[in-house]
């Protein structure tokens, strides 16, 4: 009989305190607790680590030489698991070839739906390309100039790996004596190539080598047959010495030199290769189209790709608002990349100075309209240079190059990486002028399903492209409908599950890399609602993170509906939404770091209140809450205002916020406030402020930066990417540390300086570890084993640093000690008292100060940045922009960042938030709410003023969540039974 819940005996995963604990199978069971209790150690590092291990433990041990292996969790035994799926918060991909069509599996769908059922049309003319005839090859073949050399060939093997011998043989076999492999020429009864079976090749069979004539015709006529019929419909002409016109004349779309196909040498660069295919071809246009095959569609494929941005819908170039970022400068030093004290560029500004007659120190905003951009980009006339060598005068007369061209030629050109880099500092990032940013190349998006291509539904929200596709078979014909049906089914589906998870806002290009780590956990999660898979354990890192209250519902119904078809939840949670709805809730504590780690209540939710040790009780009861201020700042009266901001999705928006206050901005997911703080606030500052090179979005103007100091971004990004980096480090405290250690008695005696107690350097730390206390043993088809270093115990340094002790400790045991520890310990030293006071203010006293970087969460990395920043001194006048800095956070540790934030704003800062996060929300100053949907229905300001003053507008979402937590505010009903808010009305 199986187990109707999963038995964790044992645990001592982190800290985890010999747990025992039963979680209830085919259920949705929410574990909860302060931020470090141990519900990640619980529910990812134990359950979800075993259940994945004896996963992996049951394939052969070849397989597991490929697949890794993972390491046994510090538990006693796990009874009654399931195969095991994680869905966490890590981003879906950082390629910038991912998009959201490719990590949900939606674009393989809709190249296939375009593969078969797609109608090819002429990219020039827009004409539906129809099929070509032999006959119609030989007329044009016969159109070059009489006594043109061409080679006529049957493309048998395009891009394949393999050695094929045996077609080789086939061929010979056949009558064939020479091929074409990869664009050089063997013959096979002499030299047969040796390939390499590993590597993609091309092989063309060389039906006939001829010489145009009309005389001819009948043994051209012949050739063509033989090669269409060899390579199903498709014939490759090769022209050794093609004559001026040849690519027109057979159909310049699809001729390209050899050096496309192979490495480019002097002898093949001049060769020209033009496919014809019996099958699509243009006969208004005399192009030709390749084979219309999946691979057509993907911009990760060369046969997809644009071929000038090689699908990634961007190319670099020369900007000129960086090549002249001051007009006002005179003409001689206005270019910033060209300096008037090196010889060659002062000779080139004299000379075309003088063919325009002005002046060097003439500024160059005051030069005619059409000199500017000469001097730029090159001059229409030819210029007379002259200048003096050590050898007498010279001169010559050519056109002037232009900075710009100048700048891309030598970019391109050089040798030198330091060159290229100089370069690249002019250069910015711009849409592909080829594609306009669609990736694929024209032939591509020239195929059309129901007269749309592909690229037009890539650019559609998940959900209007769910309701493109409801109707479509409406439009096919009974073929295509038959074809069409099945994938039709799979495309819907999972439009659809994206659109239950709250995310019908998103674009199907949109980047995989800009989306937030909620946004990627819910992706993961609709594809597993779609894979049906029943019988399943599913452990989930805070999926309502990034979520509007008004979409959470959606969330839990999916969450619910995943449980009903047979499998077991374990969500780690803070929400008390979620808690409300669970089966069950795991609360861990009693309290974080060494405190925690004990089950404090394993139960309904009502036991969870009943429990006077559960702090999570009492604020899911309602006996303990965050309260609202009684008091709103107005600020100093001035604003920094963001005028015209009209990226993604923003409509032209004029945003105030008002400084010396606290301010959140707020609205449903995929409104457009990332797009407005991180793209045209940050960026937009950064750019004016540090005179750096950053790409803010589109926006007119920012008023006011005279009124701040400098701004400060605090997101969730890693603090360190090795496991040498941590909060210690990190904050500076390490610094002080060692400082002390460093004037000790004994150090002085044996001329210890501060490095000598730095684990990353040598000299104090120990050798055979390197400082990181632990060796790992290979135990080749097991899991590596960490084990702690024999030389040091893992202390990290060696016996003479360790000699030296401060109050009786060695630095080892400073890196061991929590923060509150070390606050207590350095009781005489207020430098260090300060730091760690920053640690414990924001929530992380019970972090120990030798924690990995590499183990803290992303708001634990946020929550070590801020302490940071709160440290440094501070004039009163900066910008602190946070992005949803409650992430992760209980609501007794969110109180203590909201006291922080207070702190940070009452000492004449300012701070920007993005929240949505309902508490948080009520404490701000002012609230800039966007919407009112997500996406195209998104980017207006729907809402702004005190948190009261948006709580009273009817059309905003996160007024009316807003209302429950504001005493002060008249409530119209329940908020299930309100209305949906009402779009706001027209002024047309």
């Amino acid at each position: 009989m199986s187990k109707d819940v999963i038995e964790v005996t044992g645990a001592e995963e982190h800290n985890l305190k010999d747990v025992d604990v039963e979680i209830p199978r085919e259920e949705l069971t929410v574990v909860t607790g302060l931020s470090g209790s141990g519900k990640s150690s619980l529910a990812f590092e134990t359950v979800y680590a075993e259940g994945q291990r004896r996963y992996i433990e049951s394939l052969s041990a070849y397989a597991r030489n490929f697949l890794g292996q993972m390491d046994k969790p510090q538990v006693e035994n796990v009874e009654g698991l399931s195969p095991a799926i994680s869905i966490d918060q890590k981003n879906a991909a950082n390629n910038p070839r991912s998009t959201v069509g490719t990590v949900t599996e939606l674009h393989d769908y809709l190249r296939l739906l375009y593969a078969r059922v797609g109608v090819p049309h002429c990219p020039e003319c827009g004409r539906e390309v129809g099929e070509q005839s032999a006959q119609n090859m030989v007329t044009r073949l016969l159109e070059l100039p009489e006594g043109t050399r061409a080679k006529l060939c049957a493309p048998v093997v395009r891009d394949q790996k393999g050695a094929f011998e045996d077609l080789f043989d086939d061929l010979v076999g056949e009558g064939y004596s020479r091929v074409e492999v990869d664009g050089e020429e063997y013959d096979l009864t002499m030299d047969r190539p040796d390939l390499d079976e590993n590597y993609d090749h091309t092989i063309d069979v060389v039906v006939d080598r001829v010489k145009i004539s009309t005389d001819a015709r009948s043994r051209i006529n012949d050739s063509v047959e033989t090669a269409l019929g060899e390579a199903d419909g498709t014939l490759k002409v090769v022209l050794p010495d093609p004559p001026a016109g040849a690519a027109d004349a057979l159909g310049g779309a699809t001729a390209r030199a050899t050096g496309d196909l192979a490495e480019t040498d002097e002898s093949t660069a001049d060769r020209l290769v033009v496919e014809l295919s019996e099958d699509l071809a243009c006969t208004h246009c005399g192009i030709d189209i390749s084979e219309v095959e999946t691979r057509s569609f993907s911009f990760n494929s060369p046969h997809g790709a644009c071929p000038d941005c090689e699908g990634l819908g961007e190319t670099k170039e020369v900007s000129e608002e960086l090549v002249v970022t001051d007009p006002g400068k005179p003409l001689k030093h206005v270019f910033e990349p060209w300096s008037y004290d090196r010889t060659y560029y002062s000779r080139q500004l004299d000379n075309v100075a003088d063919h325009f007659g002005v002046s060097l120190d003439t500024p160059f905003e005051e030069l005619d309209e059409s000199i500017r951009r000469q001097f730029l980009y090159g001059t229409d006339d030819l210029v007379h240079f002259e200048w003096t060598t050590k050898n007498g005068t010279r001169e010559k007369t050519e056109r002037f190059e232009g900075v710009i061209p100048n700048l891309e030629r030598r970019h391109v050109e050089t040798d030198s990486d330091r060159a290229r880099e100089h370069i690249e500092e002019f250069m910015a990032t711009t849409t592909c002028p080829t594609c306009e940013g669609t990736r694929l190349k024209s032939e591509s998006r020239a195929v059309l399903v129901d007269g749309t291509s592909i690229t037009e539904v890539n650019e559609l929200s998940i959900g209007d492209a769910l309701a493109h596709f409801e109707g479509l078979e409406a439009n096919l014909s009974a073929r295509d409908k038959k074809i069409a049906e099945e994938i039709l089914k799979e495309i819907r589906a999972r439009l659809g599950f994206m659109e239950e998870v709250g995310l019908d806002y998103l674009t199907l290009d949109r980047e995989a890399a800009t989306l937030s780590g909620g946004e990627s956990q819910r992706i993961r999660l609709a594809t597993q609602i779609g894979s049906g898979l029943v019988g399943v354990l599913y452990v989930l890192d805070e999926p309502s993170i990034g979520l509007h209250q008004r979409d959470n519902d959606k969330l839990l119904n999916t969450l619910a509906e995943l449980r009903d078809l047979g499998n077991t939840l374990i969500v780690v949670e803070h929400d008390t939404e979620t808690m409300r709805r669970a089966d069950q809730i795991i609360d861990m504590g009693p309290g974080p770091g060494k405190r925690g780690g004990e089950v404090v209540v394993n139960g309904p939710q009502e036991e969870l209140m009943a429990t006077d040790e559960s702090v999570t009780g009492k604020y899911l009861s309602g006996e303990r809450s965050i309260p609202v201020p009684e008091t709103r700042r107005e600020g100093d009266g001035d604003h920094l205002t963001v005028r015209g901001a009209r990226q993604h999705n923003l409509r032209d928006l004029d945003v105030e916020f008002p400084l010396g206050t606290f301010t959140a901005i707020t609205g449903v997911s995929g409104s457009g406030k990332s797009t407005l703080m991180h793209d045209i606030l940050y960026k937009g500052l950064v750019r004016r402020m540090n005179d750096t090179d950053v790409n803010p979005g589109e926006h007119d103007d920012i008023d006011g930066i005279e009124n701040i100091e400098t701004v400060r971004l605090i997101d969730q990004s890693p603090i360190g990417r090795t496991p040498r980096s941590n909060p210690a480090t990190y904050t500076n405290v390490f610094d002080h540390v060692r400082e002390l250690f460093a004037e000790t008695n004994l150090a002085k005696q044996r001329g210890y300086e501060k490095g000598r107690f730095s684990f990353n350097v040598k000299g104090g730390r120990c050798e055979a570890c390197g400082g990181q206390g632990t060796v790992t043993i290979d135990m080749n088809f097991l899991s590596d084993v960490q084990v702690p270093c024999e030389e040091c115990g893992g202390a990290r340094y060696n016996d003479e640093t360790l000699d030296v002790t401060y109050k009786g400790a060695t630095i080892a045991d400073v890196l061991d000690m929590s923060v509150e520890e070390a606050y207590d310990f350095f009781e005489s030293h207020s430098g260090l008292r300060r730091r760690l006071q920053l640690l414990k203010d924001v929530g992380l006293g019970y972090m120990t100060l030798g924690q990995p970087s590499t183990t803290l969460s992303g708001g634990e990395a946020q929550r070590v940045k801020l302490a940071e920043e709160l440290g440094k001194k501070d004039s009163g006048e900066t910008l602190y922009l946070l992005d949803e800095p409650t992430t992760g956070l209980h609501p007794e540790d969110e109180r203590k960042l909201i006291d922080v934030l207070h702190r940070l704003t009452e000492d004449g800062n300012t701070v920007v938030v993005i929240e949505h996060e309902l508490d948080l929300v009520k404490n701000a100053d002012h609230v800039v709410d966007l919407g009112p949907e997500g996406g195209e229905g998104g980017g207006d300001l729907v809402a702004e003023g005190t948190p009261e003053e948006v709580a009273r507008t009817d059309e905003s979402y996160t007024g009316q969540y807003l209302r429950d937590h504001l005493p002060a505010v008249e409530l119209e009903g329940p908020r299930s039974e309100r209305d949906a808010p009402k779009p706001a009305a027209d002024d047309d």
